[in-house]
This record gives structure tokens, sequence and C-alpha cells, in this order.
């Protein structure tokens, strides 16, 4: 059966599909966490070259991908709400911000703490980290321009020419490494080739995986407040509020 899923582009029909998704979502981010963490701290064999501190990079490798992926997709949505005039999809880029804002500075405060053992310092103005500092940065900067701005309309259109101008960043960081001599080391993840244990992989991957859930979650939370908020004083919100407290 075909199902038509322009009908949940309306915040109307958006709000219960998103409150029936969360759940999900968020119990498998918190199944994913937890097995991630175990086989990554208790499975996993010690690093010959990093010894234990190695082990930081289960956490600080999956924030700092999705801190750089998110903030592509709030970008994406941003331009459909600016371009098409779309609410759900500047309410998805608002929604979108907070997470990616505390991925960002996971991956800074990580950065932080495996920077330390390896280089003899906890912050270096390296190339990838300094571009990584811009990015929380641009969603904090985000973040703050659509909520100095009280007609939402508005707001969304300069968040939207942030975010867009804002993406140019994410290259910089992926390719950072590449680009410039820096101490950060190269990607850590290798789609052939690599010389990781099974065990550091397996790890990894659900640590990924474990974010990845954990922010469509949040996301889809995020938004049914942004939604009941914006749409205040509709009549489906009204009678949906008159339900609730009747109930």
């Amino acid at each position: 059966m075909a199902i038509n899923w322009f009908k949940y582009s309306a915040p109307t029909t958006f709000y219960g599909l998103a409150g029936r998704l969360v759940p999900y979502f968020a119990w498998a981010a918190a199944i994913l966490f937890m097995l991630g963490l175990y086989i990554g701290f208790f499975v996993a064999p010690t690093d010959a070259v990093q010894s234990e501190a190695y082990r930081i990079m289960f956490i600080h490798v999956p924030a700092s991908i999705l801190s750089m992926f998110i903030y592509l997709v709030m970008a994406g949505y941003a331009a459909l709400g600016l371009i098409f005039k779309t609410r759900l999809s500047a309410m998805m880029a608002q929604a979108l911000a907070p997470t990616g804002a505390l991925f960002a500075f996971i991956s800074l405060w990580t950065g932080a703490l495996w920077g330390k053992p390896m280089w003899g310092a906890w912050w270096v103005w390296d190339a990838r980290l300094t571009s990584e500092l811009i990015l929380l940065f641009l969603y904090l900067g985000f973040i703050a321009l659509q909520a100095s701005i009280e007609d939402s309309r508005r707001a969304d259109k300069a968040g939207a020419l942030l975010a867009i101008v804002g993406s140019v960043n994410v290259p910089i960081i992926y390719f950072s490494v590449k680009w410039w001599n820096t101490l950060h080391q190269g990607s850590t993840i290798k789609f052939s080739g690599t010389s990781m244990h099974i065990a550091m992989q397996q790890a990894m991957l659900a640590m990924l995986i474990a974010c990845w859930m954990y922010a469509i979650a949040m996301t889809l939370a995020r938004v049914r407040s942004i939604i009941l908020e914006r749409e205040a004083n509709t009549t489906w919100v009204n009678e949906l509020t008159e339900m609730k407290v009747q109930s």
C-alpha cells in the first residue's frame, strides 16, 4: 500500500507522526549507546600507540560527524523554507539547531580530553579544531538570531541566510587535514583498508547509529513543541489543548 508522504509536510499531520516515532528512536538510541559504550570501553583492546586514551574516540568521532551532518541538514531545511515558503521546513531547521550545537560542543570537549595526552595541550589553533569551533558559533548564532526576532517569518529568513552561508564551513572542517598541515589525524572511519580491531569497529558503528537515533528523537520531540508554539492560535491546537485538559 502506497503511503502519501506529502500529507505529512503540514504541521497538523506531522505533529502526530512525530509523536508516534519519538519513543522508537529514543529507545533505539538508549540501547545502542549502552551497547557501544560497553564494547568500546570494556571489550575493545587497548591501542598499541595511544593506550587507553584512544577510547574517547568512540564519543568524539560520532559527535564530530553528527555536528557536521546536522548542520547541512539544518541548512537544507532552512533553504527549503526560504525558497518554497514551507512552514514545517523552517520549524525543522529550528528544531535541529540545539542538537547540532550539542554535538559540536561534545566534539570540542572530547577533542580536548583526547588532545591533552596526545599533543600535550588541551587546545591548539589547529585548522580542524578552529573550524569546528566556528561551527559551534554558527549554531549558537542561528539559535540566538531566531530567538531575537519576534516575527517568525523574518526570523526564519534571517536564520536561513546564516545557515546557508555557514554551510561553507562544513567542507572546510572535513578537508582541513588534507588542505593544511595540521596536528589532527585523518579520517578514523574508512570504508576499506581499515586496521581497526573488529570490536573497535563495532563500538564505533553502534555509537554512530546511537547518535543518529538520538538526534532524530530530539529533533522530532522539539519540533512538536515548536509546532504548538507557532500554531497556538489555530483551531486544531486549541482542540488538542482542550482534549489534554479534559483527560
